[in-house]
């Protein structure tokens, strides 16, 4: 669409750029006032905050760089460039919580109440990242004849030009609004700590395997190595996120069941 938004002389402001601050800056202002109401020591979260957004930049460039390193090979200087895309939300999400229990456990912040609290602004973040996605052409969708395909033709875009494309990234931006509207009403009627990232968890991984069969082919959009044949390693993470997840959460939901059990 528009992968630049705005240009200054030699000066640009990249639309994928503008959208992903704005993704971490909505998350973190959401998840901050959900801390301040559980009473969480607002401090030490904003700059647990500040660390996870690092260290998931750091996590999801790595991945990336991982799964496509002949993109880089004849440009090293390229990895740096992040306003072009290029950014694997699982290696992120890995590298995130990775740091976010070292800095709790450092901190003592008591971790499940820190992640519920995490996990309400999660899904909002993703979804205006995934817009800015969109506007890049990056992670873009497979070809179709749908009255909704998205053609894209700025010739800076990262996907083909003049070819009808599902809008993948738009699909999944949807559905985040969803899982957003989901654990933001599930916070204050929630049974145990820890129930809120769950579902988080679980939504957001069932949303992201359903987006990846509109994703372009493999060839075209490389998601790592096709596992059992069939599923792209990015589709697969996304469904062992979720099945884990969701396998604790209804542990912890059939737990609390027992313990108001006279």
């Amino acid at each position: 669409m528009y992968p630049i938004l705005y240009k200054l002389g030699p000066l640009n402001l990249y639309t994928y750029g503008l959208f992903l601050a704005l993704g971490f800056l909505s998350a973190v202002l959401v998840a901050g006032h959900e801390a301040r109401r559980l009473g969480l020591p607002v401090g030490r979260f904003y700059d647990l905050c500040f660390y996870i957004i690092l260290f998931a930049i750091l996590g999801s460039r790595l991945l990336y760089i991982i799964l496509e390193p002949h993109k880089f090979l004849q440009n090293p200087l390229k990895i740096f460039a992040l306003w072009e895309g290029g950014l694997v939300f699982h290696g992120g999400l890995a590298a995130a919580v990775g740091v976010a229990f070292w800095y709790m456990r450092r901190h003592g912040l008591p971790w499940r109440a820190t992640f519920d609290a995490l996990g309400v602004g999660m899904p909002l973040g993703q979804a205006l990242g995934r817009v800015g996605c969109f506007m890049a052409g990056c992670c873009f969708g497979s070809p179709t004849d749908l009255p909704w395909a998205v053609t894209f033709t700025h010739p800076e875009t990262l996907c083909p030009l003049r070819v009808p494309l599902h809008p993948a990234q738009l699909y999944e931006a949807l559905l985040n609004l969803v899982v957003f509207g989901v654990v933001f009403n599930l916070r204050k009627r929630k049974r145990f700590d820890g129930q809120v990232v769950l579902t988080y968890f679980c939504l957001a991984g069932t949303a992201r395997f359903v987006v990846e069969f509109f994703r372009a082919p493999t060839s075209l959009d490389y998601r790592g190595p096709e596992l059992f044949g069939l599923f792209p390693a990015t589709q697969v993470a996304a469904l062992v996120i979720a099945l884990l997840s969701g396998g604790v959460l209804l542990w912890g939901w059939r737990r609390s069941l027992r313990r108001k059990t006279p």
